[in-house]
């Protein structure tokens, strides 16, 4: 299992050197940014599991470089660890996104606590909408969001095409039959004297095929059709 990387952006050496030297000890890998502008751009450049950041900071300040965050990722864990002890002080830091609170000075052992609950939180918040994420080879449906992408391209489909291309994904590498289409996607028995599964099958080709080498919707001549995942 590889090493969550943690992130903290703190202005004062001896305590971010000791929370760095801590979390390696707890397993984590941390990475310091001493100045708002650098943690800025560490965060541009590299993906991290959680943010611990100070409010304080030369260069761009930690309400500032939260909303960025945010702004970029909008799941990542924050948890802004700060002097400032004022309740609106407070209120700004959750306004800005962050998900805790800490004051100075703090106990390492409840900010690790916490560290925990956040990362377990953000990995089953990540295993719940992979979950519901269809795929083939590069082809990605959010089932959620309603969102299709081709080579990373959105692909923009009516609400029948999209039931049709999510039933195709659902049973990809298996030949399913005009019947099955219509009983799981139009929920009708099958008429033999209906095109209307071969119209929608070429409009999801057109947009989902057309402009690239690779074809994923395949006919099977007289037993219906198949969305294989590899190239055979």
């Amino acid at each position: 299992m590889e090493e969550e990387t943690i992130l903290i952006v703190e202005d004062e050496p001896k305590i971010a050197d000791t929370l760095r030297l801590g979390l390696e000890e707890n397993g984590y890998h941390a990475e310091v940014a001493y100045d708002g502008r650098v943690g800025y751009d560490m965060f541009k450049e590299h993906q991290y599991d959680l943010i611990v950041l100070d409010i304080n900071l030369p260069g761009m300040n930690g309400y500032e470089l939260c909303k960025h965050y945010r702004s970029v990722n909008s799941n990542v864990p924050i948890i802004m660890l700060t002097s400032l002890i004022g309740l609106n002080d407070k209120i700004k830091g959750y306004d800005a996104g962050a998900d805790d609170y800490m004051v100075k000075p703090f106990e390492f052992k409840e900010l690790l606590l916490k560290i925990k609950v956040f990362l377990k939180r953000a990995m089953n918040s990540q295993s719940s909408q992979e979950s519901n994420v269809l795929k083939a080879a590069d082809l990605e449906m959010n089932v959620d969001s309603k969102e299709v992408t081709r080579a990373g391209q959105p692909v923009n489909l009516t609400a029948k095409e999209f039931q049709l291309l999510e039933y195709l994904l659902l049973n990809k590498n298996k030949v399913v039959s005009r019947g099955d289409i219509a009983r799981n996607v139009w929920e009708i028995d099958f008429e033999t004297n209906t095109n209307v599964i071969d119209v929608y099958i070429n409009y999801l080709r057109n947009k989902v095929d057309k402009f690239f080498e690779q074809k994923l919707i395949h006919t099977q001549v007289g037993m219906g059709y198949i969305l294989k995942d590899k190239e055979r």
